[in-house]
C-alpha cells in the first residue's frame, strides 16, 4: 500500500492508525504488509513516517490558499503553488511506478492532490480516500471523484455528496488511536500525583491542543471560580502558557486551587486523563470528536474560528443539533461558558445522558472499518473478526 496525507496532524494520525491497524491484521493473518509514505519533505508526515520506520519519499506539493474573494484565488502564491502540482503528479506516479502497490490510501491535505492524480489518471491503481470531517476539505473533493472508494466519517456527509460518489461511499467512522480508549480515571489521579482532588465532583478537562489556545485558556482562566466550586479541573494549556496562567491561581482559595491542575502537556497520560473526565472542553477537530465520541464524553465545543472550510463548526454544530454536545462559537466569554458547562457539572443525569447521545455517534472500531474498506479496494478480501 501507498499512504498519502498529511500536512496536519488530523490528516497524519488517522493515516498512521490505518496503517497500524493494517499492519496488525495481515500479521494475524500470516500476512504481512509492505507500505511506503509519499508526501511532501521536511512535513509532519516525513517526521510520523520516519518515528515509525515507514519508508517514505517525498513529491512536490501546491497549497491552495482559499478565499471568498476570487482575485485572492488568483494570488501569486496560489499560482506557484497550482505550478508544482503537475510536476508533484509526475514525481508520484514514478514512485507509484517503482513500488507497484495494490492499493493507496490518501487521507486528504494537499499533498494527497498529485498521488491520488497519478494513480487514478495515470497508473490505474485502486485509490480509496478517507474523509474526517463533516465536510469534505477541497484535497479530497478533489480525489473523490474518480476514487474506487470514498470513506466519510459521518452518516450526514453522505447527502452533501454527488450521487456519482455517494455510489462509491462507506461510513467508516474516523479511526482512533487504540490507546485513547483504554485508560483508567484512577491511573490519571496517581499519574498527576494530585493530592488536591476532589472524589465527589465531576472532573473538567480542558484541552486547546498541544499548544494550547488562546481564546480556550482566557475564558477558563475567568470561569475558574466558578468552575472550581463545582469540579476539579486539569488545564493543559500549551507549554508557552503555563506561567501566566499560574500567576493568575495566587487569588484562588487556597481548597479551590487544589482542585485545579494546570499543566502545558498532557503526553503518555492523556488516555487516563481521558477516562477520568466527566466533561471536556476543547476545540472541535476532526480527531478529537473521533475520540471523544469513541469515549462517550460530555463536551463544550469552542471550535476554531479560522479551520479551512470552517471545518470545526461544522463537526461541532453536527452534535450539537443532536444534543450531543454544546458549541459556543464567536465572541466566547466566560459567563456564556459557565452557561454551557454549569448544567453539566450541575446534573448528572443531563451529563449522563449528552455522553450517551455522544457515544452513539463514536465509532471506535473505524481504523478496523476503514482497513475492510482498502483490502476491498485492493481486490484482497480480509474481513475484520
Amino acid at each position: 500500500m501507498i499512504v498519502t496525507g498529511g500536512g496536519t496532524g488530523g490528516h497524519t494520525y488517522p493515516a498512521l492508525t490505518a496503517v497500524r491497524t493494517l499492519q496488525a491484521r495481515l500479521a494475524a493473518q500470516g500476512g504481512a504488509l509492505q507500505v511506503l509514505w509519499v508526501g511532501k519533505a521536511d512535513s509532519l508526515e516525513s517526521r510520523v513516517a520516519a518515528a515509525e520506520g515507514i519508508p517514505f519519499t517525498a513529491v512536490a506539493t501546491g497549497k491552495i490558499r482559499r478565499s471568498k474573494n476570487p482575485l485572492k484565488l488568483a494570488s501569486s502564491a496560489n499560482m506557484a503553488g497550482m505550478g508544482r502540482v503537475p510536476l508533484g503528479v509526475l514525481q508520484s506516479r514514478r514512485a507509484i511506478n517503482a513500488f507497484r502497490p495494490d492499493v493507496v490510501l490518501a487521507t486528504g491535505g494537499y499533498v494527497a492532490v498529485p498521488v491520488g492524480v497519478a494513480a487514478t489518471r495515470l497508473c490505474r491503481i485502486p485509490l480509496v480516500v478517507h474523509e474526517q470531517t463533516v465536510r469534505l476539505g477541497l484535497a479530497n473533493r478533489i480525489l473523490a471523484v474518480a476514487a474506487t472508494r470514498v470513506a466519510v466519517s459521518s452518516e450526514s456527509t453522505v447527502p452533501l455528496l454527488s450521487e456519482a460518489v455517494r455510489a462509491s461511499t462507506v461510513v467508516t467512522g474516523n479511526p482512533v488511536r487504540p490507546e485513547v480508549l483504554t485508560g483508567q480515571a484512577d491511573k490519571a489521579i496517581e499519574a498527576l500525583n494530585w493530592h488536591g482532588f476532589d472524589r465527589r465532583l465531576p472532573t473538567v478537562y480542558v484541552t486547546g491542543g498541544a499548544q494550547g489556545a488562546q481564546q480556550i485558556n482566557s475564558v477558563v482562566r475567568d470561569a475558574l471560580p466558578w468552575l472550581l466550586d463545582h469540579a476539579n479541573v486539569i488545564h493543559q494549556c500549551g507549554p508557552d502558557n503555563v506561567e501566566g496562567l499560574r500567576q493568575h491561581t495566587v487569588q484562588l482559595p487556597a481548597q479551590s486551587a487544589a482542585r485545579y491542575y494546570l499543566t502545558g502537556y498532557v503526553g503518555a497520560e492523556l488516555p487516563d486523563v481521558l477516562a477520568l473526565a466527566d466533561v471536556v472542553i476543547s476545540r472541535s477537530g476532526a480527531g478529537t470528536i473521533a475520540e471523544l465520541t469513541a469515549l462517550g464524553k460530555a463536551a463544550v465545543f469552542v471550535p476554531l474560528a479560522t479551520s479551512a472550510g470552517n471545518e470545526q463548526v461544522h463537526n461541532a454544530e453536527h452534535l450539537a443539533t443532536n444534543g450531543a454536545a454544546v458549541t459556543l462559537a464567536g465572541d466566547v466569554t466566560a459567563e456564556g461558558l459557565w452557561a454551557a458547562v454549569a448544567p453539566l457539572l450541575t446534573d448528572s443525569q443531563q451529563r449522563t445522558a449528552m455522553a450517551e447521545r455522544a457515544r452513539s455517534y463514536g465509532r471506535p472500531d473505524a481504523a478496523e472499518r476503514l482497513v475492510d474498506v482498502v483490502l476491498s479496494a485492493a481486490g484482497v478480501i480480509r474481513p475484520s473478526g
